[in-house]
């Protein structure tokens, strides 16, 4: 989308840059400029803005029960998005999700899953990134887990115990001064099999794929109106104060 409207963009802006020569430029005549360009930049947002809006977003989905979704996840840059109770010791059960595209070498997940028809969202969302928290009462640590989500599987990549009062997730289970256990694949085939077990009795599988996908396309839709507003009404403040500043 942004890459076909660059060369336009840029051809106009070089245009402006080359009508005179920077040496010999006047206040005026640089105040020209900067406001020709910002002009270009402005309508240039402006077009992709209204683009945006205007894409078809995925059917409301609701999450597989008991999960209910986190007041807010929506506004927050990361975070939980769902939450449940589990058993009888009262288990709290978050999960966060993320494209695994995010932590995938570029060009590494090249699949198309059609979720961006009618609008045209440029990246899948077909491979998703879980981060599971399991935390009981009274207890200072949490189970987490990191978890590939599929629509038909789900496999998990880490296991770890931290402390409640660590760092939010932010996508890195790399050690940092705490022991994390063994790589995932290295445990023994029957541990592996009973920690599948252990989290599918807690509901977490590919259920949650179709919820989790969806609210990924609305939160990055959401990302992307905010930014071309934010950035749109940042240089057009810039141009009136600039505009303000200019001697008469």
């Amino acid at each position: 989308m942004l890459r076909r409207a660059a060369p336009t963009s840029a051809a106009l802006c070089r245009r402006a840059l080359s009508t005179t020569p920077s040496s010999s430029r006047t206040a005026a005549e640089t105040a020209a400029v900067s406001s020709e360009l910002n002009s270009v930049l402005l309508r240039s947002l402006k077009e992709h803005y209204l683009e945006v809006c205007k894409m078809t977003p995925p059917p409301k989905v609701s999450p597989p029960k008991p999960f209910t979704i986190v007041k807010g996840a929506l506004d927050q840059p990361s975070g939980p998005v769902l939450r449940r109770e589990y058993g009888e010791d009262g288990e709290e059960i978050s999960i966060s999700v993320a494209r695994l595209a995010n932590i995938l070498p570029a060009g590494a997940d090249s699949d198309s899953d059609g979720t961006g028809e009618g609008g045209g969202m440029s990246a899948s969302i077909s491979q998703l990134l879980l981060h599971v928290d399991i935390s009981k009462p009274g207890i200072g640590k949490s189970m987490q887990f990191l978890c590939g989500l599929y629509p038909d599987a789900l496999g998990i990549h880490s296991v770890c115990l931290r402390s409640k009062n660590a760092d939010p997730f932010d996508g890195d289970m790399t050690s940092k001064g705490e022991y994390r256990g063994r790589i995932f694949q290295e445990l023994d085939e029957k541990v592996r099999d009973a920690l599948h077990l252990y989290i599918e009795a807690r509901g977490i599988n590919e259920k949650l794929f179709r919820f989790l996908q969806a609210w990924l396309y609305v939160k990055d839709h959401r990302n992307l109106v905010r930014w071309f507003k934010s950035v749109g009404s940042f240089i057009s403040d810039q141009s009136q104060s600039k505009m303000s500043r200019t001697p008469r």
